[in-house]
């Protein structure tokens, strides 16, 4: 059914939506199966998979196969066309906004536009925005990353995005990013887009490391974060994430 992942998403959206990310590079198989039936148990809503290196197939596959095995969504969170495979249930189809290369906005979609239609993925458009630290995502990306503390350029982008009609906008300080996004960032970032009664989803990732830094994002105003760095060192903790964003 069309957008079946995202309207699902969608629905979670009044009690806040908890994204568990893998990344291929850094997990095998098994150690992917593991994590997701731990996700799926602690209530995460679905299952993010991308890396900005180390993508490839038929790994991808068997890595998306093995996620498949919790029941949960699994989303495709590319960083170039090596990140896409049919075996998934949608994409994030990113626009990286605040990039200086035009090849991220615009050259590699429209190269993965024919590829995704026939695999018959669900998209989801998604304006990616690179805050603070950037990470790897920045790096490769060619970001001008945001400074953490002005939240008036995250919150213009972020209307950028909206009326582009991006489904998701997502603020991302980078994978293994020394501290999160700051609680007023998000919360200008979110009084901007309710003026204009945006109905998608803000989603924060990068550098959540701590069940209080989910709340802060949660309270702050986002409608969901992302856990991959600290989930990928200990599974168990993701219940613990999960609890914060959910009460």
């Amino acid at each position: 059914m069309k957008d079946r992942v995202f309207k699902k998403l969608l629905e979670e959206k009044k009690n806040k939506i908890h994204l568990t990310l893998i990344d291929p590079d850094k997990t095998s198989p098994e150690m992917a199966r593991l994590i997701s039936l731990s996700a799926y148990k602690a209530g995460s809503s679905a299952i993010l998979i991308g890396g900005s290196l180390g993508v490839y197939e038929p790994h991808l596959t068997e890595l998306v196969k093995s996620c498949k095995e919790s029941g949960l969504p699994v989303i495709l969170f590319p960083g170039n066309i090596n990140g896409l495979t049919a075996s998934a249930d949608a994409v994030l189809f990113m626009l990286l906004l605040n990039s200086d290369d035009p090849y991220y906005i615009g050259g590699v979609q429209a190269q993965a536009a024919p590829i995704i239609l026939r695999m018959g993925l669900e998209t989801i458009p998604t304006a990616y925005i690179i805050i603070g630290h950037g990470g790897a995502a920045g790096y490769i990306g060619k970001a001008r990353p945001i400074p953490y503390e002005r939240g008036d350029i995250a919150a213009a982008y972020s209307l950028a995005g909206a009326m582009l009609g991006a489904k998701v906008i997502y603020l991302e300080a980078g994978s293994g990013a020394p501290y999160p996004i700051p609680p007023q960032t998000i919360s200008l970032v979110r009084r901007a887009l309710d003026q204009i009664e945006y109905n998608g989803l803000l989603i924060v990732g990068g550098g959540i490391n701590s069940p209080e830094a989910a709340r802060e994002a949660i309270k702050a105003g986002a409608d969901g974060i992302v856990n991959g760095t600290i989930v990928e060192k200990d599974p168990n903790s993701i219940y613990h994430m999960i609890k914060a964003v959910k009460n």
